[in-house]
């Protein structure tokens, strides 16, 4: 396919970048920066804001599909929703965050009293772009959400998938960024969450 990958020199959005090359995608990167992308095969580099819905738009025109790896505090559902589907694009895939994730019924991670502080902002912002998300009827959506810990790794390829509940392992609830990655790209090839979101952990 040919992917917009939004966000694509990020911690998680360049595992992503490296998954989508090595299964043969092509790729139209859309960075801030894009010199850590220059001569690599298959990609094509663009510099975009992810805040002006018309421009990126226009650099996404002519996608498959969008990735999305942008935090959340720092970007608006609405402008990132009307881009995609401006563009085009069929289906729009979303670097999700753990916050919104329940632990108990109706008891989400984020209102937890072991909730880190430093990271409220972040999942704050990301339950309301999911719950932006539900609410949209037209466009093709999907929004996978990490474990509570989500840090460099491996790429096994062993994991479990869930829907809207926090997976917890023998190690805890945890999810490499290379795996995370395998398990986005496998949802782009072979699509099984239309408009929802579900999770991946160990």
């Amino acid at each position: 396919m040919n992917v917009a990958l939004i966000g694509a020199t990020g911690k998680v959005g360049s595992r992503i970048l490296d998954e989508l090359l090595s299964r043969g995608h092509t790729v139209t990167a859309i960075a801030r920066n894009t010199e850590k992308l220059s001569g690599r095969k298959g990609v094509t580099a663009r510099t975009g804001d992810v805040n002006d819905a018309l421009a990126l738009a226009t650099l996404i025109k002519g996608c498959d599909a969008v990735i999305s790896a942008v935090p959340f505090r720092t970007s608006d559902p609405a402008t990132l929703v009307k881009a995609v589907e401006a563009s085009g694009a069929r289906r729009y895939l979303v670097v999700g965050g753990a916050g919104s994730l329940e632990v108990a019924p109706g008891v989400r991670l984020i209102d937890t009293p072991e909730f880190p502080e430093a990271y409220r902002q972040e999942a704050t912002a990301g339950a309301a772009f999911l719950d932006f998300l539900r609410t949209q009827d037209k466009l093709d959506w999907t929004f996978l959400s990490p474990s509570a810990l989500f840090v460099p790794g491996e790429r096994t390829g062993r994991f479990r998938l869930g829907k809207d509940q926090l997976l917890v392992g023998e190690k805890g609830s945890t999810i490499s960024f290379e795996d995370f990655a395998v398990a986005l790209v496998d949802e782009l090839e072979k699509p099984a969450h239309p408009r929802q979101r579900f999770t991946v952990g160990y």
